[in-house]
C-alpha cells in the first residue's frame, strides 16, 4: 500500500525534529523492543518500522532495500530500527497469525531470523487457508523451538502483544505498510530502492548528531 507521503516523493529532512516516545507509547526506562531491534540502543537516530508480514511491500522492503540500510546505518551505528507490528487483517487474513508466530519467535530471541523467514517465503503462506503449520515450520526452521513456540501461541499473550503495537502505530498515525516513524516523522510508503530512506536517514542523522549552538 502506499500513501500520500510516499518515500519516493520525499526529500531530506531539513528541519530540526524532535523525538517523541510517547506518541509510540513506549516507556524508555527499559527496552521491551529490544528482542525485536537492530542496532546499538545509544543510536542518535531510531526508526520505527510499522509493517504487515503478508503485506507484498513490506516483502519488497525487506527484501530490497533494508540490506543496504542495514550494512550503512544499522551496523555503523547510526541507527536503530525497531520493528512495530501492524497486521491489516481486512485485506491480509494470515497477517496476524505470523505477527503472533514472529512475537513467539522473539522470545526465543530469534525474531530477526523468523522475520527474514516470513518475508522470504511469503508467497507460500499468505494464501493458506490454515497457515499456522506452515508459519511455525518456518519458525522452526530458523531456529525456534517448535513446543515453546506453540505454547507461547495458545497462551495467547503473543497476540495481546500485536494488539498493543498496532494501537501504538495508529498513535503515530500510521493506517498503511509499510510506515516508518522517524524522530518525531512519519513517512508511510516503501521506497523501491535504498536512495530516498537512504537521503532521510542522513538528513535525520545530520540534524541529530549537529554540534548544539550556545545562546550568546
Amino acid at each position: 500500500m502506499r500513501g500520500d507521503r510516499h518515500l519516493d516523493k520525499v526529500g531530506p529532512l531539513n528541519r530540526t525534529i524532535i523525538f517523541s516516545s510517547l506518541v509510540l507509547g513506549i516507556v524508555q526506562t527499559a527496552d521491551p523492543l529490544a528482542a525485536r531491534s537492530k542496532g546499538s540502543a545509544k543510536a542518535p537516530v531510531t526508526v520505527y518500522e510499522m509493517a504487515d508480514f503478508q503485506c507484498p511491500a513490506c516483502r519488497m522492503f525487506t527484501v530490497t532495500v533494508m540490506p543496504a540500510l542495514d550494512s550503512e546505518f544499522i551496523r555503523t551505528g547510526k541507527v536503530r530500527w525497531v520493528f512495530i507490528n501492524l497486521p491489516l487483517p481486512s485485506i491480509h487474513p494470515n497477517a496476524l497469525a505470523a505477527a503472533e508466530v514472529a512475537m513467539c519467535a522473539a522470545r526465543q530471541r530469534r525474531f530477526w531470523q523468523t522475520h527474514d523467514a516470513l518475508y522470504l517465503h511469503q508467497d507460500g503462506w499468505a494464501k493458506l487457508p490454515q497457515p499456522r503449520d506452515t508459519l511455525v515450520a518456518l519458525a522452526q526452521r530458523a531456529g525456534v523451538d517448535r513446543d515453546k513456540l506453540n505454547a507461547c501461541i495458545r497462551g495467547g499473550t503473543a497476540r495481546a502483544e500485536v494488539q498493543q503495537d498496532a494501537e501504538r502505530a495508529a498513535r503515530s498515525g500510521a493506517h498503511s505498510t509499510p510506515s516508518f516513524y522517524i524522530e518525531g516523522g512519519l513517512l508511510e510508503g516503501a521506497p523501491y530502492t535504498p536512495d530516498p530512506m537512504r537521503h532521510v536517514l542522513d538528513s535525520v542523522y545530520a540534524v541529530r548528531t549537529a554540534p548544539r549552538r550556545n545562546p550568546k
